[in-house]
């Protein structure tokens, strides 16, 4: 598989270094330019190609989910911002990820993993793919299995999270982002900034609330829309 060509569309230096870091670590990651706005990517955008775009929102000029909007054929987007509050709005416009800063390598290689994926899958559509139906979690010093279909939902615990299964719960030192991105997104969402539920489970719900498993669940205002789509 060729490289993933990846630009980066950032205002602030040291958030540029880090990315600049991160990327030059992942041996199928190349990086061709960065920008400090998004009219001067429009500009390269027009002459030259790339299959990943680093994306900051909260840009001079022209914002970042804006400049998504204006592009007719566009690459893989990574959103990296400390504003947690648009990632209903980047999902809706198809983003690959959302990266909360600050964010760790981990956290980065979670989701450039997910674009060199779509692109393997893209390059190799008749490529049969391995159904993973489990995660492995770190669990009080060991890897623990974890089924899909035993989950009934996930609820933050500020550095950790607790899995609620339909056999006991579990604690895990992971963020509720970093869990979100090894979940199915066909069979989990996010409903709150502190739960993801699995969309089986539900039982009913209301504007406010769901409720699973007789436990009630809040509906953050940010998500209410994720719900009703379903």
């Amino acid at each position: 598989m060729s490289k993933i060509k990846c630009i980066i569309i950032e205002d602030e230096p040291l958030a540029v270094k880090i990315l600049s870091d991160y990327i030059s670590q992942v041996q199928f990651l190349e990086l061709q330019k960065t920008f400090k706005d998004a009219i001067l990517a429009t500009d390269y955008l027009r002459t030259n190609q790339t299959d990943l775009i680093f994306l900051d929102i909260h840009l001079p000029k022209l914002k970042g989910m804006a400049f998504i909007k204006t592009l007719t054929n566009p690459p893989a987007v990574i959103i990296t911002t400390a504003y947690h509050q648009y990632a209903v709005e980047g999902f809706n416009l198809n983003v690959t990820d959302y990266l909360l800063k600050p964010f760790e390598f981990e956290r980065f290689l979670i989701a450039v993993n997910k674009v060199k994926t779509t692109q393997r899958e893209k390059q190799n559509p008749n490529e049969r793919q391995e159904i993973r139906d489990f995660i492995f979690l770190n669990v009080q010093k060991k890897k623990v299995k974890i089924l899909f279909s035993e989950i009934l939902y996930i609820e933050s615990q500020r550095e950790y999270i607790k899995i609620i299964t339909t056999k006991k719960e579990y604690i895990s030192k992971i963020s509720t982002h970093e869990i979100e991105a090894l979940l199915p997104s066909n069979l989990f969402k996010r409903i709150h900034r502190s739960f993801i539920v699995s969309i089986s489970k539900i039982e009913s719900y209301t504007a406010e609330m769901c409720e699973v498993n007789g436990v009630s669940i809040p509906i953050g205002r940010d998500y209410k829309n994720i719900i009703e789509n379903l």
